[in-house]
Order: C-alpha cells, then sequence, then structure tokens
C-alpha cells in the first residue's frame, strides 16, 4: 500500500466512531504506512499503531463514568475539563498499558497535528521525531481552547490541531500519498456553522492573534476542506468513511450507550465498506 494515507478527523468523544473504523482494520490486519490525525483521531491513532485491539474502546468508553476522565471538576481543578494527567499518564502506564515498544518500533508513519497559537499556522510533529516526546504532543493536539490548557514545547504554545487543519489531508498530501483513506466523524451533508464568540477568545486569548484568527474563520476552514474532499472523491484519489447516520453523539459526551452505538456504527462502516476500500486500493 506504498503511497496511502490515512487521515483521521477530531471530534472530541466522536472519535469513537474512529476507534470502531480502527478496530476493523485491525481484525482485518490492515495497516496503512501513513497516519496523520488530529485531537481524537491522533489519540485514536496511537493504539492503531501499537496494535491494540479493544483499546481505544476500553480508554474511551470503559472510563467515560470516572469523574477523572472527564467533567466539570477537572475543569475547575486542572483547568482541563479531560483529565489529560489521566488520558495519557495513568491509563496507559497503569490502567489500560500501552505497548510503547510495539509503537515506537513500527515502521508506520505517523504525523500529528497542533496549532501554533501564536502564528495560527498548523504545526506537524512525526513520531519518528519525536519518539518518546511523542504523548506529550498528542496531548497538545487534544487541548482545545476554553477548556484546556496548552502545551509549550520548543518555544512554541500547542492547541488543538483540528482547529486549524480539521481533516488533515493536504498533509497527506504534501507528504507523497497518492491515495488517502479518510476517516470523518459526522455525517454526509454536515457543515460546521460560524463561530460567533470572536469577542470571546479575544478576551480571554489577547496574547494569542492566531489562535483567535483561527477560532473566527474555523467554519471556513473546515467546510473548504469537505469541498476539497469531495473533489478528491470523484477524482477516485480518496475514498471516505464517515457516519452512515446522523451523530447524536456530542463532543463532551458521556452517556456510554450512545457512545456504544456509534463505536459499532463506526465498525459496521468499515465493514460495509471494506471490499469496496480493498479494490480500490
Amino acid at each position: 500500500m506504498e503511497g496511502v494515507g490515512l487521515v483521521l478527523e477530531g471530534g472530541g468523544m466522536r472519535g469513537v466512531y474512529t476507534a470502531g473504523v480502527l478496530e476493523y482494520f485491525m481484525e482485518q490486519n490492515l495497516y496503512f504506512p501513513y497516519v496523520v490525525g488530529v485531537s481524537a483521531g491522533a489519540c485514536n491513532a496511537v493504539s492503531y499503531i501499537s496494535k491494540q485491539q479493544g483499546r481505544n474502546k476500553k480508554v474511551t468508553i470503559g472510563y467515560i463514568s470516572d469523574p477523572r476522565y472527564l467533567s466539570y471538576r477537572n475543569l475547575i481543578r486542572h483547568k482541563s475539563i479531560f483529565g489529560m494527567d489521566f488520558i495519557f499518564n495513568v491509563l496507559p502506564n497503569e490502567l489500560v498499558p500501552f505497548d510503547y515498544d510495539t509503537f515506537y518500533n513500527s515502521d508506520q508513519q505517523f504525523a500529528i497535528g497542533t496549532t501554533d497559537a501564536h502564528s495560527g499556522q498548523p504545526i506537524y510533529y512525526t513520531k519518528h521525531q519525536l519518539m518518546k516526546q511523542t504523548m506529550p504532543i498528542v496531548q497538545a493536539s487534544s487541548s482545545l481552547p476554553f477548556v484546556a490548557t496548552p502545551i509549550h514545547y520548543e518555544g512554541r504554545t500547542l492547541f488543538d490541531g483540528g482547529l486549524v487543519d480539521p481533516i488533515p489531508v493536504q498533509k497527506s498530501v504534501a507528504d507523497g500519498n497518492k491515495k488517502h483513506v479518510i476517516v470523518l466523524t459526522k455525517e454526509y451533508g454536515y457543515r460546521k456553522r460560524p463561530f460567533k464568540q470572536g469577542w470571546l477568545a479575544r478576551s480571554i486569548y489577547p496574547q494569542y492573534n492566531g489562535l483567535v484568527n483561527v477560532l473566527v474563520n474555523r467554519s471556513e476552514i473546515y467546510n473548504n476542506t469537505l469541498e476539497t474532499i469531495g473533489r478528491m472523491e470523484h477524482e477516485g484519489s480518496a475514498i471516505v468513511i464517515r457516519p452512515s447516520a446522523k451523530v447524536v453523539v456530542g463532543r463532551m459526551e458521556k452517556d456510554p450507550k450512545k457512545l456504544e452505538a456509534l463505536h459499532e456504527l463506526g465498525y459496521e462502516d468499515a465493514k460495509r465498506m471494506g471490499q469496496q476500500m480493498k479494490d480500490w486500493l
């Protein structure tokens, strides 16, 4: 599958859809040579690259009722609604062990997207560059403004990568891939609405002009990217796996039944498209 990129959108807890898709891929021993993800997409990618079937489901749905994972208590105590230390330290190192050796030794390329708060530009890092610093950058890629604190790395202030490059297919193109398997977390026809809280962003982040500009223009960036993906589908250079039913899961969803259903939808959608995708590849 040389020259094929797997592109993973973010979406907070809607990422359980992507987890279901990747679960099917792992069952089929379908490992793409190149993976690029932002936010929840990057989080799901790490267990896919470490070849740990079932792990994404365990660390999301399995712990969603634990207040250390997602709660306003976290926001009050740690300035992040998601418990970043719990997710990126306690879970992988104690509760649901992560296979670091398989992850770091994998030949799969892995690019992680972040947003530079000062410039508003997408900043990408790769597993091969970062090695043991990979997880802090995955955390940076998941640090959504207003409900999380940024990560400071090598002189940069980094926020959620899904802000400036929500579906990072152009990164896959720039890195030389000719075909792209794109996993989205919203159904066909979805378009993002304009962000109307620019005044709030400016008051909270007066020092981060780049971030504010990205937030104000986020819907245009996202919707333009969908238009690009539509053209790529028509041309035959991309195949898209997206929810086949309306998504009723929110970014901060805590209902395990809704999350379980979305995970199952991701698995079944990938399975349904399995032969078509294999023929296309």
